[in-house]
């Protein structure tokens, strides 16, 4: 029963999707422009040892993925500030499929933007080493990524107190890859903010995906970011369902 739930929730939230496409529209054009301002215009600037464009593509991959958040937050929040959990509690609809519908939603949305932005890498010169492995490792880690941060941005959408400040609460989530090393190596920034770019959860999931899209992927790095991606789902998810059960 659960499982059909969670399948009429997640076709509710498509048809939400087709009647405001702007949503997807925006965390596709997003991620695009930023791969276009950084490599096509400003590339040359950065000595990063490798194509700038082989460098960055990882990092926007991930921006790929973040900047979506901020629509699901939002329409989370609205379920339960407009009343609708309240109905589908009436219908006796499983807690759980209402919060993977969007979850799952979301998942799909980031899907489109970073086949988006892995496209127009490919049309900017975007040149991987990678096997049918390492991609197939790669697909699995922005999956990952996407459901931990779906839960993660469930749980602010839910915690937050209006639709408006569930949009705020998302920012830091897409403001915190331009702190890592999507952009430029966390080497060559400066003391302090080069301590947090190697230490904050998004660095090290970059540098796996770099070194996977390059055939060298380095095992110290995919245990740290595969450990930072779980941690952030197992948060997400036990906190969206205590703030589910407290407020519907």
């Amino acid at each position: 029963m659960s499982k059909s739930h969670s399948t009429v929730m997640l076709r509710r939230n498509f048809k939400h999707i087709a009647r405001n496409p702007i949503t997807v529209f925006n965390a596709v054009l997003m991620p695009v422009v930023v791969m276009l301002m950084f490599v096509y215009m400003l590339g040359d600037a950065f000595s990063v040892g490798v194509d700038y464009v082989d460098y960055a593509t990882p990092g926007v991959i991930l921006l790929a993925v973040c900047y979506g958040l901020g629509a699901v937050a939002t329409s989370v929040n609205a379920d339960m500030t407009k009343g609708i959990i309240n109905r589908f509690k009436v219908m006796d609809v499983s807690r759980g499929a209402v919060l993977t519908g969007h979850v799952v939603a979301s998942v799909l949305t980031n899907a489109v933007a970073v086949a988006a932005v892995v496209g127009v890498a490919f049309a900017l010169g975007f040149d991987p080493a990678a096997g049918p492995l390492d991609w197939l490792g790669v697909i699995g880690l922005v999956v990952l990524l996407a459901v931990s941060a779906g839960w993660f941005t469930v749980a602010l959408g839910l915690a937050a107190k209006s639709p408006e400040a569930a949009g705020l609460a998302s920012v830091p989530l897409v403001m915190l890859p331009f702190f890592s090393s999507a952009i430029v190596p966390a080497e060559k920034m400066g003391p302090g903010i080069r301590q947090f770019a190697e230490y904050q959860p998004f660095t090290p999931i970059i540098e796996t995906m770099r070194g996977l899209l390059a055939g060298t992927p380095d095992t110290g790095d995919a245990i740290t970011a595969v450990a930072w991606c779980v941690g952030i789902a197992l948060v997400g998810y036990v906190w969206a369902r205590s703030a589910f059960t407290k407020r519907a």
